[in-house]
Protein backbone atom coordinates (compact mmCIF):
# COMPACT_ATOMS: atom_id res chain seq x y z
CA UNK A 1 0.00 0.00 0.00
CA UNK A 2 1.28 3.80 -0.03
CA UNK A 3 0.21 7.14 0.74
CA UNK A 4 -1.41 7.15 4.05
CA UNK A 5 -1.02 3.57 4.02
CA UNK A 6 3.10 3.84 3.80
CA UNK A 7 5.36 1.04 4.19
CA UNK A 8 3.31 -1.84 4.46
CA UNK A 9 1.77 -4.96 2.80
CA UNK A 10 3.39 -8.78 1.72
CA UNK A 11 2.51 -10.67 -1.37
CA UNK A 12 2.60 -14.23 -2.52
CA UNK A 13 1.87 -15.58 -6.45
CA UNK A 14 1.93 -19.29 -7.04
CA UNK A 15 1.32 -20.17 -10.45
CA UNK A 16 -1.26 -23.10 -11.67
CA UNK A 17 1.26 -25.90 -11.93
CA UNK A 18 3.00 -25.00 -8.76
CA UNK A 19 -0.43 -25.42 -6.70
CA UNK A 20 -1.29 -28.67 -5.42
CA UNK A 21 -4.76 -28.80 -7.37
CA UNK A 22 -4.15 -26.71 -10.06
CA UNK A 23 -5.41 -23.66 -8.79
CA UNK A 24 -3.55 -20.16 -9.17
CA UNK A 25 -3.35 -18.18 -6.35
CA UNK A 26 -2.54 -14.66 -5.23
CA UNK A 27 -2.58 -13.11 -1.90
CA UNK A 28 -1.39 -10.10 0.15
CA UNK A 29 -1.44 -8.86 3.93
CA UNK A 30 -2.88 -5.82 3.18
CA UNK A 31 -1.14 -3.55 6.01
CA UNK A 32 -2.12 -0.14 7.18
CA UNK A 33 0.05 2.67 9.15
CA UNK A 34 -2.10 2.17 12.38
CA UNK A 35 -3.20 -0.91 14.27
CA UNK A 36 -6.51 -0.29 14.00
CA UNK A 37 -8.21 0.99 10.07
CA UNK A 38 -11.66 -1.00 10.25
CA UNK A 39 -12.31 -2.66 6.81
CA UNK A 40 -15.58 -3.94 5.54
CA UNK A 41 -16.37 -6.79 2.82
CA UNK A 42 -19.05 -6.33 0.27
CA UNK A 43 -19.84 -6.83 -3.41
CA UNK A 44 -20.76 -4.20 -5.38
CA UNK A 45 -23.69 -5.10 -8.39
CA UNK A 46 -22.63 -4.47 -12.27
CA UNK A 47 -23.73 -1.51 -13.67
CA UNK A 48 -24.71 -0.48 -17.23
CA UNK A 49 -25.63 3.18 -18.84
CA UNK A 50 -24.08 5.04 -16.16
CA UNK A 51 -22.70 8.17 -16.60
CA UNK A 52 -20.40 8.95 -13.31
CA UNK A 53 -17.02 10.71 -12.69
CA UNK A 54 -14.29 8.92 -9.45
CA UNK A 55 -13.24 11.83 -7.47
CA UNK A 56 -10.76 10.78 -5.16
CA UNK A 57 -10.85 12.35 -1.62
CA UNK A 58 -7.91 11.79 -0.54
CA UNK A 59 -5.69 13.35 -3.91
CA UNK A 60 -7.90 14.83 -5.69
CA UNK A 61 -7.48 12.56 -8.93
CA UNK A 62 -10.60 12.41 -10.97
CA UNK A 63 -11.36 10.66 -14.25
CA UNK A 64 -14.91 9.55 -15.69
CA UNK A 65 -16.19 6.03 -14.76
CA UNK A 66 -17.15 3.87 -17.76
CA UNK A 67 -20.24 3.27 -18.76
CA UNK A 68 -20.78 -0.60 -18.37
CA UNK A 69 -19.45 -2.43 -15.33
CA UNK A 70 -19.10 -6.12 -13.83
CA UNK A 71 -20.13 -6.85 -10.22
CA UNK A 72 -17.14 -6.94 -7.95
CA UNK A 73 -16.05 -7.80 -4.42
CA UNK A 74 -14.24 -5.50 -2.51
CA UNK A 75 -12.62 -4.61 1.13
CA UNK A 76 -12.68 -1.01 1.51
CA UNK A 77 -12.26 1.29 4.71
CA UNK A 78 -14.86 1.64 6.47
CA UNK A 79 -14.05 5.12 6.97
CA UNK A 80 -14.53 6.53 3.60
CA UNK A 81 -15.05 9.87 4.88
CA UNK A 82 -11.63 10.12 6.69
CA UNK A 83 -9.87 7.26 5.18
CA UNK A 84 -10.41 6.97 1.05
CA UNK A 85 -12.20 4.20 -0.35
CA UNK A 86 -9.17 1.94 -0.46
CA UNK A 87 -10.87 -1.37 -2.41
CA UNK A 88 -8.02 -3.58 -1.69
CA UNK A 89 -9.28 -6.75 -3.24
CA UNK A 90 -11.65 -9.22 -4.65
CA UNK A 91 -12.75 -10.82 -8.02
CA UNK A 92 -14.94 -9.29 -10.56
CA UNK A 93 -18.31 -11.82 -11.93
CA UNK A 94 -15.43 -12.87 -14.73
CA UNK A 95 -13.63 -14.49 -12.02
CA UNK A 96 -10.58 -12.24 -12.89
CA UNK A 97 -8.80 -11.51 -9.22
CA UNK A 98 -7.40 -8.09 -7.99
CA UNK A 99 -5.39 -6.87 -5.32
CA UNK A 100 -4.14 -3.86 -5.14
CA UNK A 101 -1.25 -2.68 -3.59
CA UNK A 102 2.25 -3.67 -2.53
CA UNK A 103 4.06 -0.30 -1.70
CA UNK A 104 6.95 -0.04 -4.25
CA UNK A 105 9.57 2.42 -4.15
CA UNK A 106 11.51 4.09 -7.06
CA UNK A 107 14.97 5.54 -6.65
CA UNK A 108 15.59 8.98 -6.52
CA UNK A 109 18.00 8.57 -9.89
CA UNK A 110 14.52 7.38 -11.95
CA UNK A 111 12.15 9.79 -10.25
CA UNK A 112 14.20 12.79 -11.04
CA UNK A 113 13.47 12.24 -14.87
CA UNK A 114 9.90 10.84 -14.44
CA UNK A 115 8.43 12.14 -10.94
CA UNK A 116 5.01 11.26 -9.24
CA UNK A 117 1.81 13.03 -10.22
CA UNK A 118 0.32 14.46 -7.08
CA UNK A 119 -3.10 13.87 -8.39
CA UNK A 120 -2.54 10.48 -10.65
CA UNK A 121 -4.17 7.21 -10.33
CA UNK A 122 -3.55 6.44 -6.43
CA UNK A 123 -3.83 3.27 -4.66
CA UNK A 124 -7.30 4.78 -3.29
CA UNK A 125 -8.84 4.24 -6.47
CA UNK A 126 -7.11 2.00 -8.30
CA UNK A 127 -8.72 -1.14 -7.52
CA UNK A 128 -12.35 0.55 -8.10
CA UNK A 129 -10.96 2.01 -11.43
CA UNK A 130 -9.60 -1.38 -12.90
CA UNK A 131 -11.65 -4.41 -11.47
CA UNK A 132 -14.84 -4.27 -12.62
CA UNK A 133 -14.00 -3.44 -16.04
CA UNK A 134 -11.30 -6.54 -16.76
CA UNK A 135 -12.20 -9.70 -18.48
CA UNK A 136 -8.67 -11.75 -17.67
CA UNK A 137 -5.14 -10.87 -16.14
CA UNK A 138 -3.45 -9.94 -18.87
CA UNK A 139 -6.15 -7.23 -19.46
CA UNK A 140 -6.38 -6.21 -16.48
CA UNK A 141 -2.17 -5.11 -16.99
CA UNK A 142 -3.21 -3.77 -19.95
CA UNK A 143 -5.86 -1.67 -18.85
CA UNK A 144 -4.23 -0.35 -15.48
CA UNK A 145 -1.29 0.85 -18.02
CA UNK A 146 -3.27 2.92 -20.17
CA UNK A 147 -4.78 4.63 -17.42
CA UNK A 148 -1.53 5.47 -16.08
CA UNK A 149 -0.24 6.49 -19.47
CA UNK A 150 -2.93 8.82 -19.23
CA UNK A 151 -2.79 10.47 -15.21
CA UNK A 152 0.16 9.07 -14.04
CA UNK A 153 0.84 7.92 -10.75
CA UNK A 154 1.32 9.80 -7.28
CA UNK A 155 3.17 6.60 -5.86
CA UNK A 156 5.01 3.41 -6.21
CA UNK A 157 2.74 0.60 -6.20
CA UNK A 158 3.38 -3.34 -7.21
CA UNK A 159 -0.35 -4.75 -8.29
CA UNK A 160 -1.63 -8.38 -8.64
CA UNK A 161 -3.85 -9.66 -11.23
CA UNK A 162 -4.55 -13.32 -11.84
CA UNK A 163 -7.42 -15.36 -13.77
CA UNK A 164 -8.16 -19.60 -14.05
CA UNK A 165 -4.61 -19.62 -16.10
CA UNK A 166 -2.14 -16.35 -15.67
CA UNK A 167 -0.67 -14.69 -12.51
CA UNK A 168 0.28 -11.42 -13.16
CA UNK A 169 2.64 -8.87 -11.57
CA UNK A 170 2.60 -5.29 -12.34
CA UNK A 171 5.09 -2.60 -10.81
CA UNK A 172 4.72 0.87 -11.02
CA UNK A 173 7.77 2.90 -10.14
CA UNK A 174 7.31 6.62 -11.25
CA UNK A 175 4.83 8.89 -12.92
CA UNK A 176 4.33 6.89 -15.82
CA UNK A 177 6.87 3.61 -16.24
CA UNK A 178 6.07 0.23 -14.91
CA UNK A 179 6.84 -3.44 -15.81
CA UNK A 180 4.74 -6.66 -15.60
CA UNK A 181 5.85 -9.97 -15.41
CA UNK A 182 3.61 -13.16 -15.39
CA UNK A 183 4.97 -15.65 -13.07
CA UNK A 184 5.44 -19.13 -14.73
CA UNK A 185 2.98 -21.67 -14.63
CA UNK A 186 5.25 -24.01 -12.04
CA UNK A 187 6.61 -20.84 -9.94
CA UNK A 188 5.78 -18.84 -7.08
CA UNK A 189 6.82 -15.06 -6.07
CA UNK A 190 7.17 -13.52 -2.66
CA UNK A 191 7.50 -9.24 -2.91
CA UNK A 192 7.79 -7.07 0.11
CA UNK A 193 7.57 -3.09 -0.02
CA UNK A 194 10.67 -3.48 -2.84
CA UNK A 195 10.84 -3.60 -6.41
CA UNK A 196 11.13 -6.99 -7.43
CA UNK A 197 11.11 -7.89 -11.18
CA UNK A 198 14.76 -8.52 -12.10
CA UNK A 199 15.29 -9.31 -15.76
CA UNK A 200 13.04 -8.00 -18.58
CA UNK A 201 12.56 -9.96 -21.53
CA UNK A 202 11.45 -7.18 -24.28
CA UNK A 203 11.36 -9.79 -27.10
CA UNK A 204 8.82 -12.22 -24.52
CA UNK A 205 5.76 -10.44 -24.92
CA UNK A 206 3.71 -13.57 -23.52
CA UNK A 207 5.70 -12.71 -19.99
CA UNK A 208 6.44 -9.06 -19.94
CA UNK A 209 4.90 -6.34 -20.34
CA UNK A 210 5.86 -2.72 -19.68
CA UNK A 211 5.32 1.29 -20.38
CA UNK A 212 5.56 2.47 -23.77
CA UNK A 213 8.92 3.98 -24.19
CA UNK A 214 10.90 2.60 -20.91
CA UNK A 215 13.95 1.33 -22.90
CA UNK A 216 14.54 4.91 -24.29
CA UNK A 217 14.17 6.65 -21.36
CA UNK A 218 16.55 4.54 -19.14
CA UNK A 219 18.98 5.09 -22.40
CA UNK A 220 18.36 8.35 -22.47
CA UNK A 221 18.78 9.17 -18.54
CA UNK A 222 21.85 6.81 -18.12
CA UNK A 223 20.17 4.71 -15.48
CA UNK A 224 21.03 1.27 -16.61
CA UNK A 225 23.83 0.37 -14.11
CA UNK A 226 24.56 -2.97 -15.54
CA UNK A 227 26.71 -3.57 -18.31
CA UNK A 228 24.37 -6.22 -20.10
CA UNK A 229 20.65 -6.90 -19.56
CA UNK A 230 18.00 -5.14 -17.86
CA UNK A 231 17.24 -5.27 -14.64
CA UNK A 232 14.02 -3.64 -12.91
CA UNK A 233 14.70 -3.93 -10.00
CA UNK A 234 18.70 -2.51 -10.27
CA UNK A 235 17.41 0.30 -12.47
CA UNK A 236 13.89 1.45 -10.53
CA UNK A 237 14.01 -0.14 -7.13
CA UNK A 238 15.83 1.03 -4.02
CA UNK A 239 18.37 -1.33 -2.13
CA UNK A 240 19.30 0.57 0.95
CA UNK A 241 19.52 -0.10 4.90
CA UNK A 242 15.72 0.22 5.36
CA UNK A 243 15.10 -2.78 2.58
CA UNK A 244 17.61 -5.31 4.53
CA UNK A 245 15.70 -5.08 7.52
CA UNK A 246 12.48 -3.83 6.60
CA UNK A 247 11.67 -5.88 3.51
CA UNK A 248 13.87 -7.96 2.19
CA UNK A 249 14.04 -10.15 5.34
CA UNK A 250 9.86 -11.25 4.60
CA UNK A 251 10.51 -12.60 1.52
CA UNK A 252 13.84 -14.33 2.56
CA UNK A 253 11.50 -15.71 5.11
CA UNK A 254 8.69 -16.83 2.62
CA UNK A 255 11.46 -18.38 0.44
CA UNK A 256 13.01 -20.21 3.18
CA UNK A 257 9.50 -21.87 3.68
CA UNK A 258 9.11 -22.81 0.74
CA UNK A 259 12.56 -23.89 -0.12
CA UNK A 260 14.02 -24.57 3.33
CA UNK A 261 17.18 -26.44 1.39
CA UNK A 262 18.15 -23.32 0.20
CA UNK A 263 20.69 -20.91 2.41
CA UNK A 264 20.30 -17.55 1.96
CA UNK A 265 20.62 -14.62 4.02
CA UNK A 266 17.69 -12.15 5.12
CA UNK A 267 19.53 -8.99 4.57
CA UNK A 268 20.92 -9.86 0.90
CA UNK A 269 20.46 -7.50 -1.86
CA UNK A 270 20.01 -10.44 -4.47
CA UNK A 271 17.19 -12.92 -3.52
CA UNK A 272 15.63 -14.28 -6.52
CA UNK A 273 11.75 -13.08 -7.53
CA UNK A 274 11.05 -16.25 -9.29
CA UNK A 275 11.29 -18.80 -7.24
CA UNK A 276 10.43 -22.82 -8.07
CA UNK A 277 10.13 -25.82 -5.36
CA UNK A 278 9.03 -29.16 -5.52
CA UNK A 279 6.42 -28.77 -2.95
CA UNK A 280 3.27 -28.48 -4.32
CA UNK A 281 1.74 -25.02 -3.02
CA UNK A 282 -1.80 -25.53 -0.56
CA UNK A 283 -3.94 -22.35 0.97
CA UNK A 284 -2.72 -23.40 3.79
CA UNK A 285 0.78 -22.82 3.21
CA UNK A 286 0.55 -19.39 2.25
CA UNK A 287 -1.83 -18.52 4.92
CA UNK A 288 1.23 -19.43 7.31
CA UNK A 289 3.49 -17.40 5.59
CA UNK A 290 1.06 -14.35 5.80
CA UNK A 291 0.70 -15.27 9.39
CA UNK A 292 4.22 -15.91 10.01
CA UNK A 293 6.50 -13.88 12.71
CA UNK A 294 9.93 -15.52 11.66
CA UNK A 295 8.60 -18.51 13.45
CA UNK A 296 11.30 -21.05 14.73
CA UNK A 297 13.62 -18.33 14.22
CA UNK A 298 15.63 -16.17 16.27
CA UNK A 299 14.02 -13.19 15.14
CA UNK A 300 10.88 -14.42 16.25
CA UNK A 301 9.22 -10.97 18.31
CA UNK A 302 7.22 -13.50 20.33
CA UNK A 303 9.54 -15.81 21.46
CA UNK A 304 12.04 -15.68 23.82
CA UNK A 305 15.22 -14.62 23.58
CA UNK A 306 17.92 -11.68 22.85
CA UNK A 307 15.76 -8.68 22.60
CA UNK A 308 18.03 -7.00 20.33
CA UNK A 309 17.72 -9.91 17.77
CA UNK A 310 14.17 -10.39 18.25
CA UNK A 311 13.46 -6.95 16.87
CA UNK A 312 16.06 -6.48 14.09
CA UNK A 313 13.32 -7.64 11.07
CA UNK A 314 9.87 -6.55 10.04
CA UNK A 315 7.56 -9.53 10.08
CA UNK A 316 5.38 -10.52 8.13
CA UNK A 317 2.20 -10.81 10.28
CA UNK A 318 1.37 -7.09 12.29
CA UNK A 319 -1.16 -5.70 14.41
CA UNK A 320 -1.63 -3.40 11.62
CA UNK A 321 -2.67 -6.47 8.83
CA UNK A 322 -6.22 -5.11 8.68
CA UNK A 323 -7.17 -7.89 5.99
CA UNK A 324 -4.94 -10.40 4.90
CA UNK A 325 -6.81 -12.61 1.31
CA UNK A 326 -5.70 -15.51 -1.03
CA UNK A 327 -7.67 -15.18 -3.91
CA UNK A 328 -7.99 -18.71 -5.25
CA UNK A 329 -8.84 -19.60 -8.77
CA UNK A 330 -9.23 -23.84 -8.97
CA UNK A 331 -9.45 -24.99 -12.54
CA UNK A 332 -10.30 -28.57 -10.63
CA UNK A 333 -14.40 -27.89 -10.94
CA UNK A 334 -16.87 -25.79 -12.80
CA UNK A 335 -16.59 -22.10 -13.48
CA UNK A 336 -19.29 -21.42 -11.56
CA UNK A 337 -17.74 -22.37 -8.22
CA UNK A 338 -14.09 -22.27 -8.85
CA UNK A 339 -13.01 -18.54 -7.33
CA UNK A 340 -12.66 -18.62 -3.85
CA UNK A 341 -11.17 -15.49 -1.42
CA UNK A 342 -10.05 -16.65 1.81
CA UNK A 343 -10.76 -13.43 4.38
CA UNK A 344 -8.89 -12.78 7.45
CA UNK A 345 -10.02 -10.21 9.09
CA UNK A 346 -7.75 -10.41 12.21
CA UNK A 347 -4.40 -10.66 13.13
CA UNK A 348 -3.17 -13.66 10.53
CA UNK A 349 -0.79 -14.75 13.12
CA UNK A 350 -4.34 -15.65 15.19
CA UNK A 351 -7.32 -15.88 12.57
CA UNK A 352 -8.57 -17.55 10.60
CA UNK A 353 -9.36 -17.43 6.88
CA UNK A 354 -12.65 -17.57 5.70
CA UNK A 355 -13.69 -18.86 2.33
CA UNK A 356 -16.25 -17.15 -0.06
CA UNK A 357 -17.22 -18.11 -2.89
CA UNK A 358 -16.70 -15.39 -5.44
CA UNK A 359 -20.09 -15.70 -7.31
CA UNK A 360 -22.29 -14.04 -5.15
CA UNK A 361 -24.55 -11.41 -4.62
CA UNK A 362 -23.45 -10.08 -1.41
CA UNK A 363 -22.12 -10.77 1.94
CA UNK A 364 -23.43 -11.39 5.54
CA UNK A 365 -24.58 -8.25 7.29
CA UNK A 366 -21.48 -8.82 9.99
CA UNK A 367 -18.49 -8.08 7.36
CA UNK A 368 -20.95 -5.86 4.70
CA UNK A 369 -20.84 -3.08 7.60
CA UNK A 370 -18.16 -2.33 9.94
CA UNK A 371 -18.01 0.17 12.68
CA UNK A 372 -15.74 2.93 13.32
CA UNK A 373 -15.24 1.27 17.34
CA UNK A 374 -15.49 -1.89 18.89
CA UNK A 375 -18.74 -3.81 18.59
CA UNK A 376 -20.51 -7.68 19.42
CA UNK A 377 -21.40 -7.34 15.97
CA UNK A 378 -19.24 -7.14 13.13
CA UNK A 379 -16.59 -9.58 11.68
CA UNK A 380 -13.89 -7.43 12.12
CA UNK A 381 -13.71 -6.65 15.34
CA UNK A 382 -14.91 -10.08 16.30
CA UNK A 383 -11.61 -11.41 14.64
CA UNK A 384 -9.67 -8.20 16.32
CA UNK A 385 -11.04 -9.55 19.66
CA UNK A 386 -9.64 -12.96 19.32
CA UNK A 387 -6.37 -11.71 17.89
CA UNK A 388 -5.61 -9.01 20.76
CA UNK A 389 -6.61 -11.80 23.67
CA UNK A 390 -4.14 -14.61 22.59
CA UNK A 391 -1.32 -12.01 21.89
CA UNK A 392 -2.05 -11.04 25.41
CA UNK A 393 -0.85 -14.55 26.73
CA UNK A 394 0.86 -15.59 23.95
CA UNK A 395 2.70 -18.38 25.51
CA UNK A 396 -0.38 -19.95 27.44
CA UNK A 397 -2.59 -19.08 24.45
CA UNK A 398 -0.65 -20.00 21.60
CA UNK A 399 -1.13 -23.59 21.35
CA UNK A 400 -4.95 -23.10 22.09
CA UNK A 401 -4.70 -20.61 19.21
CA UNK A 402 -3.10 -23.17 16.62
CA UNK A 403 -5.14 -26.08 17.68
CA UNK A 404 -8.66 -23.62 17.19
CA UNK A 405 -6.73 -22.75 13.83
CA UNK A 406 -6.12 -26.10 12.70
CA UNK A 407 -9.40 -27.31 13.32
CA UNK A 408 -11.21 -24.26 11.53
CA UNK A 409 -9.28 -25.14 8.60
CA UNK A 410 -10.10 -28.60 8.35
CA UNK A 411 -14.23 -27.42 9.13
CA UNK A 412 -13.54 -24.68 6.50
CA UNK A 413 -11.96 -27.17 3.84
CA UNK A 414 -14.83 -29.92 4.63
CA UNK A 415 -17.56 -26.73 3.72
CA UNK A 416 -16.17 -25.55 0.33
CA UNK A 417 -16.06 -29.47 -0.64
CA UNK A 418 -19.91 -29.78 0.17
CA UNK A 419 -20.49 -26.67 -1.21
CA UNK A 420 -18.94 -27.93 -4.54
CA UNK A 421 -20.38 -31.43 -4.48
CA UNK A 422 -23.68 -29.63 -3.83
CA UNK A 423 -23.61 -26.85 -6.24
CA UNK A 424 -23.14 -29.59 -8.92
CA UNK A 425 -25.72 -29.26 -12.00
CA UNK A 426 -27.07 -25.64 -10.36
CA UNK A 427 -26.35 -23.40 -13.10
CA UNK A 428 -26.41 -18.84 -13.54
CA UNK A 429 -28.69 -17.16 -10.86
CA UNK A 430 -29.49 -20.55 -9.10
CA UNK A 431 -25.93 -21.17 -8.87
CA UNK A 432 -25.39 -17.85 -7.41
CA UNK A 433 -27.87 -17.54 -4.97
CA UNK A 434 -26.38 -21.01 -3.22
CA UNK A 435 -23.11 -20.32 -2.94
CA UNK A 436 -24.61 -16.73 -1.81
CA UNK A 437 -26.02 -18.42 1.18
CA UNK A 438 -23.36 -20.85 1.70
CA UNK A 439 -21.30 -17.75 2.44
CA UNK A 440 -23.45 -17.00 4.89
CA UNK A 441 -24.06 -19.96 6.44
CA UNK A 442 -20.06 -20.39 7.13
CA UNK A 443 -19.80 -16.58 8.64
CA UNK A 444 -22.78 -18.23 10.90
CA UNK A 445 -20.66 -21.30 11.58
CA UNK A 446 -17.28 -19.36 12.11
CA UNK A 447 -19.42 -17.08 14.31
CA UNK A 448 -20.29 -19.39 16.84
CA UNK A 449 -17.15 -21.03 16.73
CA UNK A 450 -14.86 -17.77 17.49
CA UNK A 451 -17.02 -16.75 20.24
CA UNK A 452 -16.76 -19.90 21.84
CA UNK A 453 -13.21 -19.66 21.43
CA UNK A 454 -12.91 -15.90 22.63
CA UNK A 455 -14.82 -16.90 26.00
CA UNK A 456 -12.64 -20.05 26.67
CA UNK A 457 -9.38 -17.40 26.49
CA UNK A 458 -11.01 -14.95 28.84
CA UNK A 459 -12.06 -17.63 31.36
CA UNK A 460 -8.92 -18.74 31.06
CA UNK A 461 -7.05 -15.02 31.21
CA UNK A 462 -8.79 -14.71 34.20
CA UNK A 463 -7.25 -17.62 35.74
CA UNK A 464 -3.61 -16.12 34.91
CA UNK A 465 -4.29 -12.87 36.71
CA UNK A 466 -1.15 -11.66 38.92
CA UNK A 467 -3.64 -9.69 41.60
CA UNK A 468 -4.34 -13.24 43.69
CA UNK A 469 -3.04 -14.64 46.70
CA UNK A 470 -2.55 -18.31 47.98
CA UNK A 471 -3.78 -19.37 51.40
CA UNK A 472 -5.40 -21.86 53.01
CA UNK A 473 -8.64 -23.44 52.19
CA UNK A 474 -9.33 -23.93 55.60
CA UNK A 475 -9.33 -20.16 56.37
Amino acid sequence: MAAKHLSACTTILVGKKASIDGSTMVARNDDTFLPLTPQRFYVEPAVSNRDEVWVSNQNGFKAPLPKNGYRYSLTPNADVAKEGVYAESGFNEKNVAMSATESVYGNERALAYDPLVKNGLAEDSLQSMVLPYIDSARDGVKYLGNLIKKYGSPEGNGVIFSDHDEVWYMEIVTGHHWVAERIPDDAYAVAANQVAIQQVDFNDSDNFMYSDGIQEFVEKYHLNNHKTGFDFRRIFGTDNEKDRHYNTPRVWYGQRYFNPEIEQDPTSSDLPFICHTDKKITVEDIEFVLGSHFNETKYDPLAPGNEDTKTLFRPIAMNRTQNSHVLQIRNDVTGGCSAIMWLCFGVPAFSPYVPFFANANDTDESYANTPLHCDDESAYWMYRKLSMLVETHYSEFAQDDVDFLTDSKEKLRRHVQDTIDEAKGLKGTELTNYLTEQNHQVVKMMRIATEHFNHQLIEKGLNLSKLTFEYDKNL
